[in-house]
């Protein structure tokens, strides 16, 4: 018989809650009905009402957790941390932490996902920061990109560090095997890049990793690597203005084709390809980030996710317990970070 997971669910998180969790959560259930088992964190009544509507009551395969406060979108991690001991998000962690679960989801607030579970999980021994990573398209697959915010300023280490969880990750997620590690820089010559960026270079250069060099940004969605590394200020910059370009896009386009009859009859023949594309690039298709140096795992769904991008999100999360990753990247690090510790 296979091995039963567990995963954890901050219901309250987000910008819709229940509303979206708890669907997401008897669709995915539907799926895997198999190997996993959900337990949903939040107000109990809630939860049971919004069960309700979906003609469902809490199971052996879909357990409620109760816990009575939830931490706003805006609200600082400094506060969650100290006042919001039985938030969903902390109980939903916590969980992860006594063995409960074995993977935590969230909606909710970034800053105080990261805070909370830093806190209470821990970093895993070697990695000084967690990181953000998840994954965008590009021409042959998709590449896996971090940090995405949590680390603004990076020292050379920590981008060593960053590059050993991503690629740790790409192999035992993506089947894929020496997985290749970039440096995201502001060219391809060694010259190029600050100080801390070069450093990272030469470390990654003396280790096992297969590691391929500088890419820039307008390589970035050409799947010449398979992990790229950044610090979360330019990690964070390029995701957003990725975005902004992608609905700059689709916003030309429907202009375009909206301006008059004969580009209306245009578009409408255009339409299966223009579906095709929108699927191949749909965000919710990519939702689901990696907080990766921690001592369990936590993944982290778009705040404003519908049900279908929280479904992914929570596959992640199967995907990742199910390889045991944090015990995957805790296995990696003594090798790999011993070739980075003699040079620093």
């Amino acid at each position: 018989m296979s091995k039963r997971f567990t995963i954890s669910l901050d219901a309250m998180g987000g910008d819709h809650g229940p509303r979206v969790v708890v669907p997401a959560a008897l669709n995915v259930l539907e799926r895997h009905r198999d190997n996993v088992e959900l337990v949903l964190v939040g107000d109990e009544s809630v939860l049971r009402e919004e069960l309700r509507k979906h003609n469902r009551e809490p199971d052996e395969y879909l357990r409620l957790r109760h816990a009575s406060q939830q931490v706003g979108m805006d609200e600082p991690p400094s506060q969650a941390l100290r006042l919001k001991k039985d938030s969903s998000m902390r109980v939903a962690i916590e969980l992860v932490k006594d063995g409960t679960a074995d993977a935590c989801v969230s909606s909710g607030n970034t800053g105080a996902l990261m805070a909370t579970a830093r806190y209470v999980l821990k970093t895993l021994p070697g990695i000084d920061r967690p990181a953000i990573c998840t994954s965008i398209p590009c021409l042959d697959g998709t590449v896996r990109m971090l940090d995405l915010g949590a680390n603004v300023d990076c020292s050379a280490e920590h981008l060593f560090q960053f590059a050993v969880m991503g690629s740790v990750l790409t192999e035992a997620v993506d089947n894929l095997a020496n997985p290749r590690v970039g440096l995201l820089n502001n060219g391809e010559e060694e010259i190029k890049g600050n100080d801390q960026v070069k450093r990272a270079a030469q470390l990654l250069q003396q280790s096992d990793l297969n590691y391929q060099g500088y890419v820039e940004g307008d390589r970035v969605y050409h799947g010449v690597v398979d992990v790229l590394v950044c610090d979360g200020f330019v990690g964070n910059v390029a995701m957003k203005t990725s975005e902004g370009v992608a609905w700059l896009i689709n916003h030309y386009m429907r202009t375009e084709f909206r301006r008059n009859a004969l580009t209306k009859l245009a578009g409408l023949v255009a339409l299966p390809v223009l579906n095709a594309l929108r699927r191949r690039l749909d965000p919710r298709s990519y939702n689901g980030a990696s907080l990766l140096g921690l001592r369990g795992v936590v993944l982290k769904s778009h705040g404003s996710a519908d049900t279908y991008a929280f479904e992914h999100a929570l596959e992640v999360g199967i995907i990742e317990a199910e390889k045991a990753v944090p015990t995957l990247i805790d296995q990696r690090l003594g090798e790999a970070f011993s070739i980075g510790r003699q040079e620093s």
